[in-house]
């Protein structure tokens, strides 16, 4: 009887695991740096730009206390995540994003156009109506995940009475974020951003300890943990990185890259962010009026705004 009743408790629990484990498939919260980027003032026109790779630069494998694992600390999506983070920008009127990732499978896609049309349709070029020329970027974004730091915080409390005892734990690692936009033209380096996340872990823990009568003891526990996805935390740093990039090639000057539609709504956005890098103790660079050439200014301009092959 004994046996029996284990093996229906234990069919009962697998069962309740597997409800719990089964919750469908859903589409990405929003974060709070993505509703941010997607309430940019839109541009006075958008920017072509190009992403080839965005690396996990940190070289850091996931802890593990038993084995040796091979498990990267952090995604190796940053790339994807970079691309998404550019296209929510200004709702998607910021950026003219190219396809740079997966360069070799485009072009071969294009090449099997080419061979196909050549082979049953008789064509020695296919026209630029049916396969016209691929769009170039003026910008391209370069950089990566640079950190990774575990366990910057560590604490916790506990207490016990009577064999009854609670206790809560916390541990705090960071990741931070590269991101820097390159001239196509010059190669000059346009801009550039630092930006960081910390990651949170939290757990509750309960337990009791205690003999009920002289021979029998009644032993108890429960706890449950919080953590915050690291992905989640590289996707919030790579768009928190996007907007202020957006931010710094904004800002007046001689080194402006682009501007607002909106100049009003511009100028809240550059002094609300101006106010946050004050709060957060980040250096605000500083425009120095010098005597520059009129053709600098625009051919800054142009490496950040140019973009279709005419």
């Amino acid at each position: 009887m004994l046996a029996v009743a284990t093996t229906m408790t234990g069919c009962t629990a697998t069962k309740q695991a597997f409800r719990m484990s089964g919750a469908p498939p859903s589409l990405a919260q929003s974060t709070p740096s993505q509703r941010e980027l997607f309430t940019v003032p839109v541009p006075a026109q958008p920017i072509a730009i190009a992403v080839y790779d965005f690396t996990d630069q940190t070289g850091q494998l996931k802890p593990s206390d038993n084995i040796q694992s091979l498990s990267r600390a952090v995604t190796q999506g940053g790339a994807s995540m970079l691309v998404q983070s550019l296209r929510d920008a200004g709702n998607g009127r910021w950026f003219t994003v190219v396809e740079r990732e997966r360069l070799d499978n485009l072009l071969k896609e294009r090449q099997i156009i080419r061979e196909m049309r050549n082979r049953y349709l008789g064509e020695k070029e296919t026209p630029a109506e049916i396969l016209p020329s691929l769009l170039f970027a003026g910008i391209v974004l370069e950089g990566g995940i640079i950190g990774y730091d575990t366990n910057l915080k560590t604490g916790g409390i506990g207490a016990r009475f009577l064999a009854i005892g609670a206790s809560t734990q916390y541990r705090q690692n960071s990741v931070t974020i590269y991101l820097r936009a390159v001239s196509v033209k010059t190669g000059e380096v346009l801009a550039s951003v630092v930006t960081n996340k910390t990651i949170v872990s939290v757990s509750l823990n309960a337990s009791t300890f205690k003999f009920v009568t002289f021979d029998e003891l009644l032993e108890a526990e429960a706890g449950v943990s919080v953590n915050e996805p690291t992905q989640i935390a590289v996707r919030s740093a790579i768009e928190k990185a996007v907007y202020a990039l957006i931010m710094e090639g904004a800002q007046d000057g001689p080194r402006r890259l682009w501007s607002f539609s909106d100049g009003a709504a511009g100028s809240v956005a550059l002094a609300r962010y101006a106010a946050e890098k004050a709060r957060s103790g980040a250096l605000t660079r500083v425009t120095v009026s010098m005597a520059q050439p009129e053709e600098s200014k625009k051919s800054r301009r142009a490496n950040a705004t140019q973009g279709y092959d005419k």
